[in-house]
C-alpha cells in the first residue's frame, strides 16, 4: 500500500524547464551491469518529460545535473529555473548551492519529513522500478540487467499518454508527435545479422533485445555475456508472448540505509532517537588525571597511560593523546612561524579530473601521527604529565625531541620536514600549490596532492 496523495504540490510551471523534479534512488540491492547502484531522475514538470542516468556513487548527482542542465539548455534555448529535490546530502552540498546561484536557478528543498512535497519524483521513481520488475519478471536475464530495463522503461514513459500534460510528453518536449512504429517488446528474442560471416556459418546469432541505444537508431542486443548494437534484427515477440504468460519474481529494491550506531560505553551517555539521530548528552568521561584515578574504570585509565608513556619513551616523543598546552608558549620564544599550506579543493578537483580523463592510478594514503615527524627548531619544554612521575625524576621536565600535537608550531614543521623528505625522492613542488608535487621517471609522470586536516 501506498499513502494517500498529497495537496501541497505548489504552482505548475507555466513553460518548459520552468520547473525541474528530481530524485536519488538507491542503492539497489543487485549491482547493474556497469556497476551501476544508483539513478538520479529529472522530471520536466510542465512537459512530464523524464530523463535518467545510472550512477555508480551517489556523489556522481551533480555531474549527472550539469550533464542534464547542458543538453537541455542548448537543445531548447532556455535555462532551467528552479529545481525541486528532497534534503538529501548530494541536493545539500556546497558545490551543488554554488552551481545553481551560478546558474541563477532557485532551489526547493522539502521540508524535513515530507517526502511528499517532493511527489513527481517519488511517483515517478516508484513507477520506474514497478515497470522494471514487471519487465524483467518474464525473461531469463539476471537481474543485474535492470539498468538496461530502466532505461527502457523511461524511453517507454516519455511516449506514452500521460494523465499530467493533454499531449505525450515527448510531443510536449518536442513538438512532434512519437513514432512507436520501431518499439519492441523487451526482453524478447531476436535473431541479428552477423556483420561479417564466412560461406559455411550461420548468418546471423539469437541474442536477447535489451534497449535502444541513445546515441545511434537502433537495438541494444545481449548474447553469450557482452552487449552489442545493431541496426535492426527479426524479433520473436509473438514466441515470448505465447511463451512467457506467468512472470517469475524479482526481487529488486531500494535498500534503506539507516545510521549504524556502534555499541559505546555507558558512560558516554548517548541517546539514540527513533529517526537513527544521535544526541550527544552529559558526557561523564574523566576530564583530569584525579577524576580519572578517581572512577570506577581506574585500573584501565591507568593501564591506558602507562602503555601510552611506554610508547613515548620508545620513540622518542609523545603520541597524539599527549597534547601541549600551546595557549602557554610565548611567540619569538617557544615558537616563530606557525602557518602551513594546504591544498585548495579546486586542485585536488583538478587532478582528478585529469586523472579520470587519462585513465591514470589514483592512490590515497593517509599519515598516521603526522605532526610527531616534524624536527622542532626551538627548545620547547614539558611538565611531566600526572601519573608519570616517579621519585627518581621528580624535579626533571620533559624536553621533546619532536613536535607534538597541540604545538603551535607543529603543522608548519611537519609541512617542512615533508617537503624536504618528499624532495628527495625526486619530486617538485609547485610553484603556486606548494602542497602539489609533480614527479618524470622516464614515460611515467606521478602528481602528489598533500592536504592537512589537523
Amino acid at each position: 500500500m501506498t499513502k494517500a496523495p498529497f495537496s501541497g504540490k505548489g504552482e505548475p510551471a507555466s513553460d518548459l524547464l520552468g520547473l525541474i523534479h528530481s530524485d536519488v534512488c538507491g542503492p539497489m540491492n543487485t549491482q547493474a551491469r556497469g556497476g551501476y547502484q544508483y539513478f538520479v531522475t529529472f522530471t520536466d514538470d510542465f512537459s512530464s518529460y523524464g530523463y535518467i542516468y545510472l550512477m555508480r556513487h551517489k556523489s556522481e548527482a551533480l555531474e549527472k545535473f550539469k550533464e542534464f542542465k547542458n543538453e537541455v539548455q542548448n537543445q531548447h534555448g532556455k535555462s532551467v529555473k528552479s529545481l525541486r529535490s528532497d534534503r538529501g546530502g548530494e541536493y545539500l552540498s556546497q558545490d551543488f548551492d554554488e552551481l545553481l546561484k551560478e546558474s541563477g536557478i532557485v532551489s526547493y528543498l522539502t521540508p524535513p519529513g515530507t517526502p511528499q512535497w517532493n511527489g513527481v519524483s517519488e511517483r515517478r521513481n516508484r513507477t520506474f522500478l514497478d515497470m522494471v520488475r514487471s519487465m524483467m519478471s518474464h525473461t531469463d536475464l539476471p537481474t543485474s540487467f535492470w539498468g538496461y530495463a530502466l532505461e527502457t522503461a523511461a524511453f517507454t514513459l516519455n511516449r506514452v499518454p500521460s494523465k499530467s500534460v493533454q499531449k505525450t510528453p515527448h510531443e510536449m518536449w518536442t513538438g512532434r508527435h512519437p513514432n512507436m512504429s520501431f518499439m519492441k517488446i523487451w526482453g524478447c528474442k531476436a535473431y541479428v545479422k552477423h556483420q561479417m560471416s564466412t560461406k559455411l556459418e550461420p548468418k546471423s546469432e539469437k541474442c536477447t533485445f535489451v534497449g535502444y541505444p541513445k546515441e545511434t537508431k537502433g537495438y541494444y542486443f545481449y548474447n553469450e555475456n557482452k552487449v552489442f548494437v545493431a541496426r535492426t534484427g527479426v524479433f520473436l515477440e509473438k514466441e515470448f508472448l505465447t511463451n512467457n504468460e506467468k512472470g517469475r519474481n524479482i526481487e529488486l529494491k531500494e535498500v534503506q540505509q539507516e545510521q549504524v550506531i556502534e555499541p559505546k560505553p555507558e558512560r558516554y551517555g548517548f541517546l539514540v532517537t527513533t529517526h537513527g539521530d544521535v544526541i550527544l548528552v552529559d558526557i561523564d568521561e574523566p576530564k583530569t588525571y584525579q577524576e580519572a584515578v578517581a572512577s570506577p574504570d581506574s585500573e584501565k585509565w591507568l593501564e591506558a597511560m602507562r602503555t601510552e608513556m611506554d610508547s613515548m619513551s620508545e620513540n622518542q616523543t609523545y603520541k597524539g593523546r599527549l597534547v601541549a598546552k600551546g595557549f602557554r608558549q610565548i611567540h619569538g620564544v617557544d615558537y616563530d612561524e606557525t602557518f602551513s599550506p594546504v591544498a585548495m579543493f579546486k586542485s585536488i578537483r583538478i587532478l582528478l579530473v585529469v586523472a579520470a580523463f587519462h585513465d591514470y592510478e589514483i592512490w590515497q594514503m593517509d599519515v598516521k601521527i603526522s605532526f610527531l615527524n616534524g624536527k622542532l627548531e626551538e627548545d620547547v619544554y614539558l611538565t611531566q604529565p600526572e601519573g608519570s612521575v616517579t621519585s627518581k625524576n621528580a624535579r626533571k621536565v620533559c624536553k621533546l625531541q619532536r613536535s607534538i600535537y597541540g604545538l603551535k608550531q607543529a603543522s608548519r614543521s611537519w609541512n617542512l620536514h615533508f617537503n624536504e623528505a618528499i624532495q628527495e625522492f625526486g619530486f617538485i613542488r609547485n610553484e603556486d600549490e606548494p602542497c602539489v608535487y609533480k614527479k618524470f621517471s622516464g614515460s611515467i609522470v606521478s602528481f602528489l596532492i598533500l592536504y592537512v586536516d589537523e
